[in-house]
């Protein structure tokens, strides 16, 4: 391993107590050593993603061995590489998966799942697609098996994996898009990212307007972070052979659920997270956003959405911020040190 000027210790944000924004608190921490097949990064940004905010509630451990400190996806510049490292190098521009850490001014990632950052992008915008772009790639093109010329409705439309969905799902031929959102102003955001019909669920009632618009057919597609009743309502608002993808409960649990539409519909209803999957299993996704989705931002089709930005210190702001649903786009924690 080569390293310099690496500080011994570091700021990060731990979560003292589960709880609230308020959990969220600076601390002093011994700067991570890259083992063999990772890379120490120095952090400049940091995307603040849903699965922070169950953390922070005490509903997401990190998996085994992965850093108590939150934050998922993040870029900066290498400044140590492992041992067995041989796709980057000490000053390379990188964005990464990690399995926790972000929210620091160094973190380790393994060479799998960090990737340069393509021509086009400031190292804020990277921060925010590693998790973001490869959890809608996984779910809404691998395993919900998304087709040009298909229907596609996203819950959420104004949050990190609403507007990456729309976008990728308006550049690789979606047919009509439906996303729901709470305000005129992400009504607004939804449509100029590709959105054809932006539901305002708090006056419409998303099932009643996808079914009007679809000639009751319904759509191909859904993209769901929501669950709670939400769930019975996709089988509701899906096609006949449609697919339902689960990515998120930011409702909580399905209750009182009535299975006989999937039954008389034929949907298949799958749900995956992201955190868990080996790093052999990131890399696979990740050679397909390169070989597919990397061309569209290079050429300025794509790319993500950057609501508002919080010094790291202030990571409770943030998490305020995703607490109130008002955001449209990602939020990202920069580090100016």
């Amino acid at each position: 391993m080569t390293a310099a000027k690496i500080p011994p210790q570091m700021t990060a944000i731990e979560i003292r107590q589960p709880g609230g924004p308020e959990a969220l608190t600076a601390t002093q921490r011994p700067t991570p050593q890259p083992g063999a097949r990772e890379v120490l990064i120095h952090v400049r940004a940091a995307g603040v993603n849903g699965p922070d905010v169950l953390q922070r509630k005490g509903l997401y451990d990190p998996p085994p061995g992965a850093s108590d400190i939150p934050g998922l996806e993040i870029a900066g510049e290498v400044v140590a590489v492992g041992t067995q490292v041989s796709e980057f190098t000490i000053g390379d521009s990188v964005m990464a998966l990690v399995p926790g850490g972000g929210y620091a001014e160094y973190a380790v990632a393994d060479e799998r799942t960090t990737l340069h950052v393509p021509e086009g992008l400031s190292l804020v915008e990277a921060a925010a697609v590693p998790e973001s772009f490869m959890t809608v790639w996984a779910n809404l093109f691998q395993r919900g098996q998304f087709k040009a010329g298909e229907t596609v409705l996203i819950h959420g439309g104004a949050s990190g994996i609403g507007t990456s969905a729309t976008m990728l799902a308006k550049a690789f031929g979606a047919s009509t898009i439906f996303t729901t959102v709470k305000n005129e102003q992400q009504q607004a955001a939804s449509k100029r990212l590709g959105a054809d019909h932006a539901i305002n669920y708090t006056e419409q009632d998303f099932v009643a307007e996808v079914m009007r618009l679809t000639d009751k057919r319904g759509v191909d597609v859904v993209v769901d972070i929501i669950a709670g009743d939400y769930v019975a309502r996709n089988f509701q608002a899906a096609a006949m052979n449609g697919r339902i993808v689960q990515i998120g409960v930011a409702k909580g649990p399905a209750t009182n659920v009535d299975l006989f539409p999937m039954l008389a519909k034929r949907l298949t209803h799958i749900g995956s997270t992201l955190r868990s999957r080996s790093h052999d299993e990131k890399k696979l996704i990740i050679d397909e956003l390169e070989a597919q989705v990397w061309p569209h931002i290079r050429k300025g089709e794509v790319k993500p959405l950057i609501f508002k930005t919080f010094d790291l210190k202030n990571a409770r702001a943030a998490h305020e911020l995703m607490d109130s649903r008002g955001h449209i786009g990602k939020i990202v924690l920069v580090n100016e040190a």
